[in-house]
């Protein structure tokens, strides 16, 4: 399946390396697709969501974020792949990043988040596409998200969040880009949508 964003004539080169081209085409205000399943047709290509189990009980929860070898980071390398974990208080947003090589393996194990991720991919069939999803403990998945797909979240709530994330590659700035959470062409609507 092929789509695209709504976009005007407008659009941003943000680095080609590696056979990768990154573009961000002008959208309209908005937030995208809303995931409400692993498996929706809107998903953005290559990103993955599997739901992960949790054992609720009269002392709290259990949550098991990974095995090494099995799952949605099953590719990841042993020697290579870095465990990291982002503590955010309530109403933070921390959006836009994009990495040209590394994949990340979210896990949010705490709190509510917004995640939006954008196809910045001159060569998807997704490219320009926009998604969000409310993950957390309301709504337990893990996400995988390759290189060139910008991401981002805000916390939800009165509480804070915990993200635990692993990826690919060992944290190396040269791989990494950031783009304003309120950039004019991305056009995320970070306020709360009255629906």
């Amino acid at each position: 399946m092929t789509v695209k964003a709504a976009a005007t004539s407008e659009a941003h080169r943000i680095i080609s390396s590696d056979g990768l081209d990154l573009v961000a085409p002008a959208c309209e205000k908005g937030i995208g697709a809303v995931i409400t399943a692993p498996g929706s047709d809107n998903l953005i290509h290559g990103v993955r969501i599997e739901p992960v189990a949790l054992w609720p009980d009269d002392r709290g929860y259990f949550l098991e974020v990974q095995r090494l070898g099995r799952g949605l980071a099953a590719h990841f390398p042993a020697a290579s792949t870095q465990v990291s974990a982002a503590f955010n208080y309530p109403g933070t947003i921390k959006a836009f990043h994009y990495h040209l090589r590394q994949t990340d393996c979210w896990t949010p194990v705490a709190g509510m988040l917004q995640v939006a991720l954008f196809d910045l991919r001159a060569s998807s069939p997704t490219h320009g596409l926009r998604n969000t999803m409310y993950v957390g403990a309301l709504r337990p998945w893990q996400i995988l998200v390759p290189p060139g797909v910008a991401h981002g979240y805000k916390v939800l709530g009165a509480e804070p969040s915990l993200l635990v994330y692993l990826t690919d590659r060992f944290y190396d700035p040269n791989d990494e880009g950031r783009i304003p959470h309120n950039d004019p062409l991305i056009h995320y609507d970070w306020e709360l949508q009255h629906k």
